[in-house]
């Protein structure tokens, strides 16, 4: 199976390490491209991390990794301090990966993210518990 993996660029040294494991598996997998620091991406300026999202199209590059996959995983992990953290990038990649049909996983429970729980509900996600062989 062809998967894109989706999440937080805070944890893309978790998403190497489950690139890896996914592969053991058998599977293809997509990456997000990571943030290259001098991209102004971590800056603490909004519009500075604004403008390096815009010009380095990180958005829409994974939209296409996602269109080429047959799932995505979602690592939702946490971060600061909200357990199975799901974030507005990756709340969008789980939207598109719904709108174009595609199996959508989560590495764990879905979050206590009231604000966005029907739509994450809606998506129906596919909840690991951390066994990525379960992915099929």
């Amino acid at each position: 199976m062809i998967i894109a993996i989706c999440g937080s660029i805070k944890f893309f040294e978790a998403m190497v390490e489950t690139q890896k494991k996914l592969e053991e598996l058998g599977h293809q997998v997509l990456m997000p491209t990571k943030a290259l620091e001098e991209s102004q991406y971590w800056s603490d300026d909004n519009k500075a991390r604004v403008e390096a999202k815009k010009k380095f199209e990180f958005i829409g590059e994974h939209f296409d990794k996602i269109e080429k996959s047959d799932a995505i995983l979602v690592l939702n992990v946490t971060k600061k301090e909200i357990v199975n953290y799901i974030g507005a990038n990756t709340f969008l990649e789980m939207g598109f990966a719904y709108y174009r049909k595609k199996k959508i996983f989560t590495l764990n429970q879905l979050p206590d993210q009231g604000y966005i729980m029907d739509e994450l509900l809606t998506f129906e996600p596919i909840v690991l518990n951390g066994h990525l062989e379960d992915i099929k």
